[in-house]
């Protein structure tokens, strides 16, 4: 068995309530190999989101092991995840995270180039595949929602992640406009061997995934079918 690029084993956590702390994930345990696809699926507040923090080093489990490309990140540096985030995990979250004194064309770039993996002719075919052409020198304050989301979908595929973490992605978009920005997400996995990890309340989107799970009540459902 290949080493995984994203290994979960009986991973819990939990955050304070008024009663107490409310467990969000209990048990989790979960392998993503190199160039999987799997779509994450689950009522709200089940707890896919919280998954997906872990998964990228933004948060800390309670128990269990989260293994990013072979390394446990309860064993590192805040500093040490960021930069192990940023060498092998393209995130795309609901926060757009967008740097607003930074254009389009910036903010594409970013995470790449703070990776040493930038790629001007990579930035050019993101942005026109993802209908951003023509707005590169705008600001994220002159773009709507959905052109921002866009935007922070490139600059994660831009680096060319070993694992790309994304939490409803096609969530602002329109189904068409949300189609297209899946087929550029599966296709960049494929082209570069990354594998994706897609929450979505779309059964339609995750049946185009490799894999579709379910978070329920912070446990893990066996693999849906297909």
């Amino acid at each position: 068995m290949t080493e995984a690029v994203l290994d979960l084993d009986a991973v819990t956590k939990r955050y304070p309530g008024a009663e107490g702390p409310v467990p969000v994930l209990s048990g989790v345990s979960l392998r993503v190999e190199a160039g999987e696809t799997l779509a994450l699926t689950g009522e709200s507040g089940s707890g896919k989101s919280t998954l997906l923090h872990l998964a990228g080093g933004l948060d800390t489990a309670d128990g269990g092991t989260v293994r990013l490309m072979g390394q446990d990140l309860a064993g590192l540096s805040d500093a040490a995840r960021a930069r192990l985030r940023g060498r092998h995990a393209g995130l795309v979250f609901q926060q757009f995270n967008l740097v607003p004194s930074l254009d389009v064309s910036a903010n594409v770039a970013l995470q790449a180039r703070l990776s040493g993996r930038h790629d001007p002719a990579l930035d050019v075919r993101l942005i026109g595949r993802l209908g951003l052409a023509g707005l590169e020198r705008r600001f994220p304050e002159q773009l709507s929602g959905g052109q921002q989301q866009r935007v922070a979908i490139a600059r994660a595929l831009a680096a060319r992640p070993d694992v790309i973490l994304a939490d409803e992605p096609t969530g602002n978009l329109d189904e068409a406009t949300g189609d297209a920005v899946l087929d550029l997400l599966l296709e960049l996995a494929a082209e570069t061997g990354a594998a994706l990890l897609m929450v979505t309340h779309s059964t339609r989107l995750a049946a185009r995934l490799g894999r579709q799970l379910r978070l329920s009540r912070g446990r893990l459902d066996t693999d849906l079918p297909a």
